[in-house]
């Protein structure tokens, strides 16, 4: 017994001594799912780059904060014309490259011309669209002029795809990334992960992590095993399946549902046969059980939608009873449209959970009114490829993270090639307007434009399932833009 209750002791101090050693922790490894392609924000669409680098390593003129809103960040004041064109900014003093290379207006200006370039690979370009011109004032002021007045520009500015790159390190970024941030970039162990180091040299408040390891978990058991092991400290985005009540019920960890920017689609090639026609994806919305998706692929945490736009924001309309679930009326469209039998087609999924759980559950809906899907699972730089970039696809499932990005369906080569001429007419008046409630207005004409016109079928809001060790604090409830981050992340005693 004695020997028993000293070895009880013994645990106990054991137990009470790690304890201090975590409350003192500066490190932190966090599982993401998926490996970016590179570490250049400003040159790839993979949000898993922004998950990584978006204000850890880079930062634009503007930031999007965790509620959502417009922050300064390089730039720490504007003033704006009275006509809305011209923006005049006045830049943070003292900031460096993490290469030690000075910050100043020049930087801005080379990084957003780079962006609006002829032969930029930036992928959100249209971000630019509204620039004229770019003038350097001095080192810390900046006057940039639009061709009109743009409502949403100093959003449009704090996007990934808008940070701040120097002109001396700009070409090896997607290797080695140099921002300006509070953390630097330590080392790339592909197939694994990616470590970010405090900057001792940062110009705002400090990191309260020394140090960051961002690693590549896409398997949903692996990642549960790596976090109630203790391997892994924190999963802004934990795919838990039905292990979820297992790890709410511990009380080592905080598990907070938010919501993100991620509207999840089922994107249909619109510009292939027989997809071009309205009666088809007409009768595919309606083949598609959108709560039975939800349950299935979100564990029931997903928001459902019923076009492009989070229901979070302030201009959305409520439209998903536009195609309720109907088989029949499925069936009848399809026989309207000259396939009374049905028809094959593919469906190219990405390798996230959501796509690959929800891709059998449609795959198994649509059999229901002839629809025959031949699943194809793709890695992500496979989907990228051929989804994305070369429109070799007939359906798929991704969730779109990009922030406020319902203008899309205005790009005539974007990959589910939708075209409308009375969409395009709003988009480009909601780009030239700023009264807030002309612009609600207008995003719910928007709205209803493509869900009237089937462009996609619009599955659910995607949720924010974050679950991290119970002394972490600082960790973002809700995901307003494709980001992890760390900038307030901290262990507590």
């Amino acid at each position: 017994m004695r020997m028993f209750a000293r070895l009880v002791g013994a645990a106990a101090m054991l137990a009470v001594s790690a304890s201090a050693a975590l409350s003192s922790r500066t490190d932190l490894v966090l599982g993401v799912v998926l490996e970016p392609p590179h570490l250049d924000p400003t040159a790839g669409a993979a949000a898993a780059i922004d998950e990584i680098v978006y204000a850890n390593i880079y930062e634009g003129l503007t930031r999007i904060g965790p509620g959502g809103d417009i922050l300064p960040a390089l730039a720490e004041d504007w003033d704006i014309s009275d006509d809305g064109r011209t923006y005049t900014f006045k830049l943070r003093g003292g900031v460096k490259f993490h290469d030690g290379t000075v910050f100043d207006a020049a930087d801005v200006k080379f990084s957003l011309e780079r962006a609006m370039a002829e032969d930029s690979t930036n992928a959100q370009k249209v971000l630019f669209s509204a620039i004229d011109s770019i003038e350097v004032l001095d080192p810390v002021s900046l006057k940039i002029t639009l061709k009109q007045p743009q409502g949403s520009f100093l959003y449009n500015m704090a996007w990934g795809d808008a940070v701040i790159v120097a002109p001396e390190s700009a070409d090896g970024n997607k290797e080695k990334p140099i921002g300006t941030g509070p953390f630097k970039f330590e080392n790339w162990a592909r197939g694994s992960s990616v470590t970010i180091v405090k900057n001792a040299d940062y110009w705002g408040e400090p990191a309260g992590l020394d140090r960051a390891e961002f690693r590549f978990i896409p398997d949903a058991a692996a990642a549960v095993t790596a976090l109630l092991s203790g391997d892994v400290q924190a999963f802004p985005n934990l795919q838990a399946g039905d292990a979820l009540a297992q790890i709410e019920a511990d009380l080592r960890f905080k598990v907070v549902i938010g919501a993100t920017e991620g509207e999840t689609i089922l994107a249909i090639n619109n510009g292939k046969k027989p997809f071009d026609d309205l009666k088809i994806r007409q009768a595919i919305s309606h083949a598609v059980n959108r709560d039975e998706v939800i349950l299935g692929a979100t564990n029931g945490y997903g928001v459902p939608i019923g076009s492009h736009f989070s229901p979070a924001n302030p201009a959305y309309v409520d439209l998903t009873a536009t195609y309720p679930y109907d088989v029949e009326r499925a069936k009848a469209l399809l026989a309207e449209a000259g396939y009374p039998d049905g028809f094959s087609a593919t469906l190219k999924l990405p390798p996230p959970p959501y796509a690959r759980l929800g891709g059998e559950i449609i795959a198994s809906q649509l059999r229901e009114v002839g629809i025959n899907l031949e699943i194809v699972p793709m890695e992500w730089a496979q989907w990228l490829e051929q989804v994305f970039t070369n429109k070799d696809y007939d359906l798929t499932i991704i969730s779109h993270t990009e922030p406020d990005d319902i203008n899309i369906y205005a790009r005539d080569d974007y990959y589910f090639d939708y075209k409308s001429p009375e969409f395009k007419a709003v988009m480009t008046e909601l780009d030239a307007t700023a009264d807030p409630e002309k612009r609600k207005e207008l995003y719910s004409q928007a709205q209803r434009i493509i869900a009237d016109d089937a462009a996609n079928v619009f599955l659910f809001q995607l949720p924010k399932i974050g679950v991290w060790d119970a002394k972490i604090e600082g960790m973002w409830e809700n995901m307003p833009i494709q980001a992890n981050d760390l900038t307030s992340a901290h262990w507590v005693d």
